[in-house]
């Protein structure tokens, strides 16, 4: 399946949320509920199932794919704290805002696009990239949800949540090059984590519904961040570590990988923390919808 196949998938299953919502099978009590499962549950699983297929990535790639992930969060969280503040004039969007342009759907819809692009393979650098992506959105991204300041309380909980202690056991797991995990073990976690894609994309769908249509298309501030997100920051970034010098396909998968839709984690912390999520779904719908465009051109320009 090509690039546009792929995102039309996916697009076609938040519709499927909708219409599911509309017809009162899923709201409400039920996903927040869901929402809970998938970040303490089936997301760790997922993440875990990355790295336990047939092969690990080139040892000598670990280390560099590293420095590529944290050094593009770095980069993303000034962006994410201080391009808000340009974006839009409301103080309440400012930390959304941000959320949204730090991080992509690198998990969900990150890794088959990256798959169809550069083999099953890059399956496994992707989820070395993912590390840092998932170390920063639990704790970044959280810093941000709850008022868009640094100087905002930090729970050092974050730090030993499901999802922070499977990126840390995956990480052991491609540092120590364990390639032979029981399929007691990688099976079950495999069928897990398969639930993440489809269940937050429903949430996606179900959380659109309950806003009017008009809404859903955002205002410009909404438009502002997705082209952020979705081009200006990916190309901006891409241009840095290719001038630095870092090895092409590395630079290529990250590139692709931060260029991804607003992630649904966006949606399903503000419904499991009680916080509005009228902002945050208007971006995730609008970047969702634009990168079935921008995803191909990206990867037209730059692979």
């Amino acid at each position: 399946m090509d690039n546009i196949g792929i995102m039309l998938t996916l697009t076609l299953l938040v519709v499927v949320g909708y219409a599911a919502h509309r017809l009162g099978y899923i709201g409400g009590d039920f996903d927040k509920k869901l929402s809970g499962l998938i970040v303490d549950f089936t997301c760790p699983a997922l993440i875990l199932s990355s790295v336990m297929g047939d092969r690990l990535p080139d040892r000598e790639m670990i280390l560099p794919l590293l420095g590529i992930g944290f050094l593009t969060y770095i980069i993303l969280t000034a962006a994410g704290f201080y391009l808000p503040r340009i974006v839009t004039k409301k103080k309440s969007d400012e930390g959304i805002l941000g959320f949204a342009m730090m991080f992509g759907n690198v998990g969900f819809i990150g890794y088959p696009i990256v798959a169809s692009i550069f083999g099953p393979e890059a399956v496994f650098y992707a989820a070395i990239l993912n590390v840092p992506n998932t170390l920063f959105v639990f704790t970044v991204g959280n810093t941000l949800l709850h008022g868009g300041r640094m100087k905002s309380r930090f729970n050092y909980k974050i730090l030993y949540c499901p999802a922070m202690l499977a990126a840390y056991v995956s990480m052991l797991i491609v540092a120590l090059g364990i390639d032979h995990i029981p399929t007691l073990v990688s099976h079950p976690l495999t069928l897990l984590g398969n639930i993440t894609i489809p269940g937050a994309l429903l949430i996606i769908g179900s959380s659109m519904a309950s806003l009017p249509v008009r809404k859903m298309a955002g205002d410009i501030s909404v438009y502002l961040t997705t082209a952020l997100r979705l081009v200006v920051l990916p190309l901006l970034v891409h241009l840095i570590f290719t001038a630095v010098g870092f090895q092409p396909l590395s630079v290529a998968i990250n590139t692709i990988l931060i260029s991804m839709p607003v992630a649904t984690y966006g949606t399903i912390f503000c419904l499991k923390q009680g916080i509005d999520v009228t902002m945050m779904t208007e971006v995730t719908f609008t970047s969702t919808i634009l990168s079935i465009a921008t995803v191909p051109m990206l990867t037209a320009l730059l692979v």
